[in-house]
């Protein structure tokens, strides 16, 4: 029963949804990433559609952010990438050298072993088994970036907790996936984010 719960499930006796992420798929690996990022709730943070996208204050942090992750993480390019009026979608391209160590900075992920709280032994463990090369380091720190400067424009904003990716396998899924960030303002009342 794909409903039931087990102790297994379970991490501070709190139950966990499963990983989303592809089992055995090394996520520093060089490949092509469809990431699709939701506002808490599906919340209107970014903007409007009128008929083309239009940003709010937060929409253009969110923009802003997505744009200068290269700044962090060297071995990044953007493909395709559009703000909505509660996502974002966008490609991320992991290109690092074949020969080359990338090191990144950590970009305020502690690494000290004196936490005293749960919260900060929960970012100390993650700190240490995640690679700071991988996919979901670059968006945890892209949504922690929006966050802290979205909330000096309202208190409330909130990413939901995780992020959908999709791994490009090949040209023409590229080429249909960049299709469509770019026509998704264009058929925003088709989207499944869609909600009045």
């Amino acid at each position: 029963d794909i409903f039931r719960f087990t102790m297994s499930d379970k991490f501070l006796n709190k139950y966990r949804i499963p990983s989303a992420r592809m089992q055995n798929w090394d996520y520093g690996s060089n490949a092509m990433y469809f990431v699709t990022i939701c506002t808490a709730n599906r919340e209107y943070y970014f903007g409007e559609i009128q008929p083309q996208m239009e940003l709010s204050e937060i929409g253009e942090i969110a923009n802003r952010f997505w744009n200068e992750i290269p700044n962090h993480f060297p071995f990044v390019k953007l493909g395709e990438f559009v703000v909505m009026p509660n996502h974002v979608h966008g490609i991320i391209i992991i290109d690092k050298p074949l020969n080359a160590t990338v090191k990144t900075p950590k970009l305020g992920v502690s690494t000290t072993t004196t936490a005293t709280n749960i919260n900060r032994q929960r970012t100390i463990n993650a700190s240490e088994k995640w690679n700071p090369e991988t996919l979901g380091v670059i968006i945890n720190q892209y949504k922690r970036m929006v966050t802290i400067n979205a909330r000096k424009i309202n208190a409330i904003f909130k990413w939901q907790s995780r992020f959908h990716d999709h791994i490009i396998r090949d040209n023409a899924e590229h080429q249909r996936i960049s299709g469509y960030i770019t026509n998704n303002p264009a058929n925003w009342k088709d989207d499944k984010f869609f909600a009045l």
